[in-house]
């Protein structure tokens, strides 16, 4: 195991270094394009910027949940990335995908927050498209860390001698992003007046399985020391 976690060379570390800053820029210029269908908006004389607000309130949404979004699906990828020093074919092929379902997300955005409530029932497959993007995205980053958990020699040496499998390598928290995506993405389809109440609570289920990470950790932690 030394051998290997030793036979990481400079160039190795540099590619490394870079593939991470590349997959960075793709995420900055994927959330900036989000904005792009709302520079669009524009107020009619004499109307409020209430009414406004109002008028475009769906795209005005959509920006806000999946910029929120996709910085919470950045950071889970920066956690396994930090746990990782070197990368394979795999993690490139399985991270080019990730980066260009990043950018393909935008248009998906821009359909969907385009719709009216009345619209979404009649437009099939545009909710579907877009819940099932975000479902892909989050799915492949969690194939990345169970291949990374697999692979000892791309991990940080301190990742494998902790043993910290909560640092960016959870199964079960990418496990139900993935089927939280899915399943919204069907309630978009045939019930899309619920759409909005559970997106709301992708954020809070994730805090609640970090919380439970977290305390199960601590539980380890003390057991260990016993």
């Amino acid at each position: 195991m030394d051998g290997e976690q030793n036979s990481i060379s400079p160039v190795q570390r540099r590619s490394f270094d870079r593939l991470i800053n590349f997959t960075d820029a793709v995420v900055a210029i994927a959330i900036t394009l989000q904005l792009l269908p709302l520079v669009d908006i524009k107020a009619t004389e004499g109307e409020s910027i209430w009414q406004l607000i109002s008028e475009n309130s769906s795209q005005i949404f959509t920006f806000w949940f999946s910029f929120l979004i996709l910085s919470v699906l950045w950071m889970k990828h920066n956690q396994v990335f930090n746990s990782m020093r070197a990368f394979d074919g795999t993690i490139f092929w399985l991270n080019s995908l990730w980066m260009a379902l990043i950018v393909f997300l935008p248009w998906p955005t821009a359909l969907y927050g385009s719709l009216n409530d009345d619209q979404i029932i009649a437009a099939r497959g545009v909710g579907l498209l877009y819940w099932w993007t975000l479902a892909l995205i989050s799915g492949i980053g969690w194939l990345v860390a169970i291949h990374a958990w697999q692979k000892p020699e791309l991990l940080e040496q301190s990742v494998l001698i902790e043993g910290r499998k909560d640092s960016g390598l959870k199964r079960y928290r990418g496990a139900s992003f993935v089927t939280a995506f899915l399943l919204i993405g069907l309630a978009a389809e045939f019930s899309p007046q619920f759409v909005p109440y559970l997106s709301l609570g992708i954020i809070p289920m994730d805090l609640l399985l970090r919380t439970k990470t977290r305390a199960k950790t601590r539980r380890d932690e003390e057991r260990n020391r016993r």
